[in-house]
C-alpha cells in the first residue's frame, strides 16, 4: 500500500521547528556580540543585548513545540490507519 503523503509536504510541526531554528540562530548571533566585549577588553554592550541573548532559549522551546506537535500528528495518524487498536 502507498503511502498517501508526498515526499515534499510539510508535516504539522515543520513550520514551528524552522521558525524556533532561526530563532535559536538569532539568539546564538546576539550571544556571540554580547559576550564578544568581554574578552576583546571592550565596552559592554547595553543590557538589553543580554535579553537578545535569551532568544536560544525561545528558539529552543518553540522548536521543542513543533516536535511534540509533530510527534502527536504521527501517533493520530498512526491510530487512525489501525482502527481495531484504539484505546
Amino acid at each position: 500500500m502507498r503511502d498517501k503523503t508526498q515526499a515534499n509536504s510539510a508535516a504539522p510541526g515543520d513550520r514551528l521547528i524552522r521558525a524556533g531554528a532561526v530563532v535559536f540562530f538569532l539568539g546564538a548571533v546576539a550571544t556571540l556580540v554580547t559576550v564578544a566585549p568581554l574578552f576583546l577588553g571592550a565596552k559592554p554592550f547595553p543590557t538589553y543585548m543580554f535579553g537578545l541573548s535569551m532568544l536560544m532559549a525561545v528558539g529552543f522551546l518553540v522548536a521543542g513545540a513543533g516536535v511534540l506537535r509533530s510527534v502527536t500528528a504521527g501517533r493520530r495518524q498512526a491510530r487512525e490507519a489501525a482502527p481495531g487498536a484504539s484505546r
